[in-house]
């Protein structure tokens, strides 16, 4: 109402905008246009592996090492970002032009997706896929180079529009901020996924990867829009010049390495001849923050692995949940759900009650239980993953081989295996379960005759066999299907060819007694039609979990008409996933109340303690801590030296309680500052430090004019020397 939004006046040397219940109205567009590009950035990445892996047609391990270095890369350019802004064109501009780069990006990556610019035999593949391959490359660079560059700049930015005074509200600016990168991500990861999802194209229909990378080049266009509108409400400091580029102390303390030259309490002091106090104060201030920086990392190095390790054990699950279906990719979601539920609760009704108990809850504090936090849920992630171990299946190792028996015949066939117990296969079925072997020749006597097979090693077989002994070696899967997904495949145990289809995939003319490949089939009831030569069809259903795989068998009893699918025999391969998905919000629930504790307070936290000329660059060493934790993934992805992924999990753990006790000590021995306080000291300071300057004086001239000056001048300039 207008009783409460009126301007007031900071007292200070600039004017503050409008502002609104005792915010500044510039930080609306501030959060709108964060939440647009969050949207953006994170929608674009949600399906940016499966862009990898299905239409550039990358393998796993590329597709996720792509992914990661480009994550990496958008925290590592922050730091160019900053010092563009603190030494050229300032954070308005600076996130204006950015933001351009980074739409022009999000725009080459959909183009990059449209898969019927090189296909011209329209077949629905392209026929160039270096084309598209260049384009995405570079759209991605131009994206890391625009979110990274503005990352540190928005938040900075923010904290701009608040007053001296105003500490309580930048405080929960930064809350509501965090919130609506949350809010951006949680809708991004719902929407986009569906997008890409549907089908689309000018000569044939394929995923839609081009809407759903057109969608989040949309909202970037809105976000950049939505900050320029305020562009008369902004309160917009000059750049004051970034202190990295400037400092010479350490060339300086070399040249003054000798014992002739007095130590110094700090070595930054070593650059007291060429730049002032007010300035090397500055440095120091930032380098003391960067110090504590350095531990950081490790906590990103667990909490990204939520779109990575998490989501790949999410494949391993049950997403039924009765009313909806959650796939493995979607889990994600639960994290900036709850963000959005946690922040609120912390601000409102946690960090009060702590300050009830008269416990001293500091930042620095706060960030340590975050990362224990973080820790605990790496370890509710590896006692999940054991009991997932325990139902999966036994692939074959590097040197070991699996076969089992699948009988055509209505009567029962016995077989034996070179070395192995004779054993009978039931009519129209299989043998119980794989057999494990250590050679690669197997003799197998199968209905009275005998046949020597060579398989690979690591590998899994179906032997398909009759009466007359084996006819065929199917090859089966050796690792569960992707992304929750079913695979079926039919084997043909009638007397003419038959042809089996679901939806739009057709697997084409099965001829008797032969099997076919593998259909990708989701959850639920699968629905196929079999189809003879003649015409004649039967309506086939499956009911499927997630992650099995089932030979089905068409027997030589079938026959076409309402009884159709009474002799159709479904033999599992490989069992659904056991374990459900919900089980997952726990470690979610603890990554994310670390994530509140710890990325919230340190956003914060750097900012509050960042002189006036160095946030952006203090933001982005924040940022690049990210960065280095993705390398860190990295690291321990290539190296694959752990077996299983459960002792993975205790290993990331373990590395974080460690870290996070040293940055305990760290923080213990850390002294908050008042950045502000420091540099108005230094600013009284300023006159006589730039008369000693101009008069060329050593540090010991410096000490007797000091004394001279005092016992000239009255008290009140004493105490000001």
């Amino acid at each position: 109402s207008h009783e409460h939004c009126h301007k007031n006046l900071r007292q200070s040397h600039f004017n503050p905008g409008p502002s609104c219940l005792g915010y500044p109205v510039s930080i609306f567009f501030i959060v709108v246009n964060e939440f647009c590009e969050r949207f953006s950035y994170y929608g674009m990445k949600a399906v940016l592996v499966l862009y990898f892996k299905y239409f550039i047609g990358w393998d796993n391990d590329l597709s996720t090492t792509i992914y990661h270095t480009f994550v990496a890369l958008c925290y590592l350019t922050p730091i160019l970002g900053a010092i563009i802004a603190d030494s050229w064109l300032g954070k308005f501009k600076t996130i204006v032009y950015l933001s351009i780069v980074y739409t022009i990006g999000q725009v080459i990556m959909a183009i990059s997706a449209i898969h019927d610019i090189t296909d011209t035999n329209r077949d629905g593949t392209p026929d160039n896929m270096t084309f598209h391959t260049a384009m995405s490359m570079l759209g991605l660079m131009l994206i890391a180079l625009g979110t990274g560059g503005i990352k540190p700049c928005v938040a900075a930015f923010g904290g701009d529009q608040f007053e001296e005074h105003q500490e309580k509200q930048r405080s929960t600016f930064f809350s509501i901020f965090y919130l609506s990168i949350n809010a951006g991500s949680l809708l991004s990861t719902l929407i986009t996924p569906i997008l890409r999802a549907q089908e689309c194209g000018i000569y044939s229909k394929q995923s839609c990867f081009p809407l759903a990378f057109g969608v989040p080049a949309a909202l970037m266009v809105v976000a950049l829009i939505v900050f320029i509108a305020g562009h008369s409400m902004y309160i917009m400091e000059s750049p004051k010049g970034n202190i990295l580029l400037r400092s010479n102390c350490v060339s300086n303390r070399f040249n003054h390495r000798s014992q002739q030259h007095p130590k110094r309490e700090h070595w930054m002091d070593w650059a007291e001849e060429k730049y002032d106090k007010l300035l090397i104060a500055q440095v120091k201030m930032v380098l003391k923050v960067l110090f504590l920086y350095i531990p950081l990392p490790m906590f990103w190095a667990l909490f990204d692995q939520q779109g990575s390790r998490w989501t790949l054990q999410a494949t391993t699950m049950d997403g039924n949940f009765g009313a909806f279906i959650i796939q493995p990719d979607q889990m994600q979601i639960v994290n900036p759900i709850l963000i959005v539920i946690m922040v609120p609760i912390m601000d409102s009704a946690v960090y009060p009650l702590i300050k009830k108990c008269h416990i001293n809850f500091t930042p620095l504090r706060r960030m340590t239980v975050g990362m224990l936090l973080a820790a605990l849920a790496f370890v509710a992630a590896a006692l999940l993953q054991i009991q997932i171990d325990q139902t999966m299946p036994n692939f074959p190792s590097s040197s070991q081989i699996q076969v089992k028996f699948l009988n055509l015949e209505n009567t029962s066939v016995p077989v034996e295996v070179e070395g192995q117990e004779p054993f009978a296969v039931p009519g129209f079925d299989s043998s119980n379960d794989y057999m494990t072997l250590d050679t690669e020749n197997i003799t197998v006597s199968a209905g009275g005759k005998n046949a020597t097979a060579y398989f690979q090693k690591s590998t899994r077989h179906t032997v398909l066999i009759n009466t007359d002994g084996m006819l065929q070696t199917l090859n089966d899967i050796t690792e569960k299907p992707n992304q929750g997904m079913n695979a079926i495949r039919f084997v043909n145990g009638f007397r003419s060819h038959l042809n089996f289809t679901i939806k739009s995939d057709n697997l084409g003319p099965i001829a008797p007694l032969q099997g076919s490949g593998y259909l990708s089939v989701p959850h639920g009831k699968a629905n196929f039609t079999i189809v003879n030569e003649e015409g004649q069809t039967c309506h086939y259903i499956l009911q499927l979990g997630f992650g099995s795989s089932y030979t089905v068998l068409i027997p030589s009893t079938f026959s076409f008409g309402e009884s159709c699918t009474e002799n159709i025999k479904a033999i599992q391969d490989i069992e659904p996933n056991g374990i459900h998905m919900a089980w997952q919000v726990i470690q979610y629930f603890l990554m994310t109340c670390g994530e509140v504790v710890f990325s919230v307070t340190g956003l914060d936290f750097s900012y509050a303690q960042a002189p006036s000329n160095m946030k952006s660059v203090l933001q982005a060493g924040w940022l690049l801590t990210v960065a280095v934790g993705n390398i860190i993934v990295l690291i321990v992805a290539e190296a694959g030296s752990l077996p299983d992924q459960w002792a993975e999990y205790v290993l990331f753990a373990s590395l974080l309680v460690a870290v996070s006790i040293i940055f305990a000590v760290m923080a213990y021995f850390y002294t908050y500052m008042d950045p502000m306080e420091i540099e108005a000291k230094f600013m009284d300071l300023e006159p006589e430090e730039k008369k000693r300057k101009e008069l060329g004086m050593t540090t010991k001239d410096n000490l007797a004019y000091v004394n001279n000056e005092t016992s000239n001048n009255t008290d009140d300039k004493q105490t000001k020397i």
